[in-house]
């Protein structure tokens, strides 16, 4: 789902997609897909970018429907349970589920960027271009 109000708003002020990209330490082509809902948007992030338009978080949020798709699984669920079962806590397991879940998701972001990377550098390094 596009987020609309993110894109009306940062237009209407005025700002790019690669100021918010810099703003938010990342390359302009996955701010693009956060945008566009390819890609969530995490709580953090939403915070940095209201600061950044001076607007109320909520005058900006939308709830996130991407859909991720994990091509090459890292972990199996044993190794999942077994570093679950390294900490005390229900809270902290959570935390450090989301907080895996969203590494996985940025580590794959950035996998999908070096792919378009590469697959442009092949097309240049190709005879007659």
């Amino acid at each position: 789902m596009q987020k609309e109000k993110l894109r009306a708003l940062r237009k209407k002020r005025g700002h790019t997609q690669q100021e918010i990209a810099d703003l938010l330490a990342t390359d302009v082509s996955n701010y693009s897909r956060k945008e566009s809902g390819n890609v969530k948007i995490i709580r953090a992030e939403w915070e940095k970018i209201a600061g950044f338009l001076d607007v109320p978080l909520e005058d900006i949020y939308e709830e996130d429907e991407a859909t991720i798709i994990i091509e090459n699984q890292v972990f199996n669920d044993s190794q999942v349970s077994s570093v679950n079962t390294n900490f005390s806590g229900d809270n902290v397991s959570n935390f450090t589920n989301d907080l895996s879940i969203e590494i996985i998701k940025n580590l794959q972001d950035y996998i999908s960027l070096l792919k378009e990377e590469m697959i442009s550098l092949k097309k240049k390094n190709e005879p007659g271009q």
